[in-house]
């Protein structure tokens, strides 16, 4: 089973190509989405995140207000470093757990969308690590027509994870989505290629 690490700078479009991968047979993990699972209510992620940021980040219903959370965090590196310390460790832990039920279940090629890689994870602990860059203008315009942010806001938002120029060189394949759609699918289309002959036992 070939283990694939997903990552990209947010707005990149590193969603699209996990659901190219998708349709093309790969089992997908978004660390989104265990991100959300570790941080439920009544979990000890949500507990200790309520220690430390205070009852102000729950919703009247006893959910995360995500919203608030990371007004708090963007505007602290400090406070962005504590919330990485308390989330990720058991949100690494689900993920290998998923990656072991794909490898049980015979899976070949397994996929995991994990925006922090570089911040928080080990890309050491993946075969293949891929990254969708696209250039930052371009990724700012794509937040504001996706969730209406200002400018301001998405280059805090952008400057919280580490340029793309850092990762690039890390990377074993790089997908450019600096064009249109069409263009950003022949492209992921060639490294799934290449991922397809690499699974081959």
């Amino acid at each position: 089973m070939l283990n694939v690490a997903l990552t990209g700078n947010v707005a990149a479009g590193k969603s699209t190509v996990a659901n190219l991968f998708r349709r093309w047979g790969a089992v997908v993990i978004d660390a989104d989405q265990l991100v959300r699972e570790v941080q439920s209510p009544g979990s000890p992620v949500l507990t200790a995140i309520v220690r430390r940021f205070g009852p102000g980040v729950l919703r009247p219903d006893g959910t995360l207000d995500r919203g608030q959370l990371r007004a708090m965090v963007l505007a602290s590196a400090e406070a962005l470093k504590d919330l990485n310390a308390i989330v990720h460790p058991a949100v690494n832990r689900l993920r290998n757990a998923r990656v072991a039920e794909a490898r049980e279940a015979g899976a070949q090629v397994v996929v995991t969308d994990i925006p922090l890689l570089f911040e928080v994870a080990d890309p050491d602990s993946f075969d293949v690590v891929i990254l969708v860059d696209a250039p930052d203008e371009l990724r700012r315009q794509r937040l504001f027509e996706r969730s209406g942010l200002p400018r301001h806001e998405s280059d805090r938002l952008m400057a919280a994870q580490l340029p793309a120029a850092v990762k690039r060189p890390r990377a074993d394949y790089v997908i450019d989505n600096d064009r249109d759609v069409a263009s950003l699918e022949a492209r992921t289309a060639d490294i799934w290629s290449a991922l397809e002959a690499r699974a081959v036992p």
